[in-house]
């Protein structure tokens, strides 16, 4: 009997879409309730930046270790330990009284969700059958689309009528649900074993990651210049190519990187990591826009991303569906398609542009993004040997947190770059008083839409090239995909399955 016979598979993927929903949630609502929280707390922006870098840091230095302890420890221990971590972060962040508190319930919130994400996709991966794989990731893809949906506009709301606190207490009970499920539900779906655990593989790991998403994602502030964004980078990058070389040495690689040699793998994580660093376009530059240039409230600028986030998430599972179908190219070619247009239709921002006509754009682009997000991932994932499900999940969840830092970065300094260099040809060609302040508002504001604008471009470029590799894609061939193996339990000689 298969091992998708043997399991359940409605509850747990009910755990793990609680568990994802959230998660992701989470990290959407720090966004709008920061300023408030520094006037809490009484820290100033560097500061409180700390709570979005602090847990993306944590985050992606634990995400290449998921795959050791996917190998370690049962599906069931490891995916209720991680939602209990994540909800004690989660009570400390609720009751936080001081910075610090919060900050650190923030930092166990990233262990929890670390752990969690990647590991719901293996277990997806080992649940489900081949040809039933898209509709299953499409299914999950219903919380990676409702999270990011409801977190703006929610903590638009709460902050400007409750305590920031409240935000963490919604989450709470959500997570323990998510605990509770598990406990009944969550049946062991893996194969273990007992890797050693190599040190020197998690000092690399820690230093190479954690040092370029430290450096990516403060070179968009302090700049590329910086002593801090530069150390950080060569840190990173030399620990990184440590890493890589040891892991392809050792016997038992923490990550495995042969992963590479199978080639729709490859190019759908290379696809992949170039649509995130164009979707933060949308997520990063529309916002400033909004509320910077237009005046719109924090709450306004979360509503007119809401439709699109819905609709990314209803179109996920019928996408899932269409791609057990047909595969993945095609989708990804229509979905990269609409991006390029949609993304394009960005580069064309004035003082005038109406908010209906971006709430439309916006919505259409996300359209696009349902079509092709969770497609070319399970394309790519379809292809590995299911003993390599746990490395090509960690390793596509670091690089598209890695390739995140690198879009933010890269569009935030185009923006400024251009903004400044933009401000300084208004100020000299119309000879403007810089003493003026109506004067140089006007013109700062002119010259932060020209360069909102020379980051769309930069983002629809980036929307093309994936568009060219999309036309590569080979969709598996369902049918002459090989049989999948009932797992065993080595010591106690009982299918995996059946134990918890």
């Amino acid at each position: 009997m298969t091992l998708a016979g043997n399991v359940r598979r409605a509850p747990i993927v009910a755990a793990l879409l609680i568990g994802a929903f959230v998660a992701i949630l989470n990290q959407t609502l720090i966004s709008v309730a920061l300023p408030k929280m520094m006037n809490d707390l009484n820290v100033d922006a560097n500061v409180a930046q700390w709570l979005s870098t602090g847990f993306m840091l944590v985050n992606g230095v634990l995400i290449p270790v998921t795959a050791f302890l996917i190998a370690r420890f049962s599906t069931r221990k490891l995916f209720i330990s991680a939602m209990i971590i994540f909800s004690i972060g989660t009570l400390l962040c609720a009751i936080a009284p001081s910075f610090s508190i919060l900050l650190i319930g923030r930092l166990i919130q990233a262990a929890g969700a670390g752990i969690m994400m990647p590991l719901m996709m293996v277990v997806i991966l080992n649940i489900f059958p081949i040809e039933r794989r898209g509709r299953a990731m499409g299914t999950l893809g219903i919380a990676m689309g409702f999270a990011p949906a409801i977190g703006p506009t929610l903590s638009g709301y709460i902050v400007q009528n409750y305590d920031w606190r409240v935000l963490f207490w919604i989450i709470l009970p959500i997570s323990i649900l998510s605990v509770i499920i598990g406990a009944i539900f969550l049946k062991n779906v893996t194969e273990q074993s007992k890797p050693k655990l190599d040190i020197p593989s998690i000092i690399l790991s820690t230093l190479g990651f954690g040092g370029l998403l430290y450096g990516f994602s403060d070179a968009g502030t302090s700049g590329w210049g910086s002593i801090p964004v530069l150390s950080t980078l060569i840190v990173g990058t030399i620990a990184l190519i440590l890493f890589i070389a040891r892991q392809l040495k050792v016997d038992e690689p923490m990550l495995e990187f042969r992963i590479f040699k199978y080639d729709v793998y490859s190019l759908t994580t290379i696809i992949n990591v170039i649509v995130t660093m164009a979707l933060y376009a949308g997520m990063i530059l529309l916002p400033i826009y909004l509320q910077n240039i237009r005046g719109f409230s924090p709450l306004q600028s979360g509503m007119l991303m809401l439709p699109g986030a819905i609709l990314m998430g209803i179109m996920s599972p019928v996408t899932g569906v269409i791609f057990d179908r047909i595969g993945a190219r095609w989708l990804s070619v229509i979905g990269l398609l609409i991006m390029v247009v949609t993304t394009w239709e960005f580069t064309r921002l004035t003082e005038s542009t109406t908010y209906l006509a971006l709430l439309i754009n916006y919505t259409v682009r996300m359209f696009g993004m349902s079509l092709l997000m969770m497609p070319i991932q399970t394309a790519g994932l379809n292809q590995l040997p299911q003993r390599l499900n746990a490395h090509g999940t960690a390793m596509s969840n670091t690089l598209r947190m890695i390739s995140g830092s690198i879009g933010t970065a890269i569009l935030v300094t185009v923006m400024s770059t251009q903004t400044s260099n933009r401000l300084t040809t208004i100020v000299a060609s119309e000879g403007l008083n810089v003493t003026n302040k109506a004067e140089m508002l006007a013109a700062g504001n002119q010259a932060t839409i020209y360069g909102i604008n020379s980051a769309f471009i930069i983002a629809t470029l980036l929307s093309v090239t994936a568009l060219i590799l999309a036309f590569f894609i080979k969709n598996t061939n369902v049918q002459n995909a090989r049989p999948r193996q009932q797992l065993v339990n080595s010591k106690q000689g009982q299918t995996v399955a059946s134990s918890s």
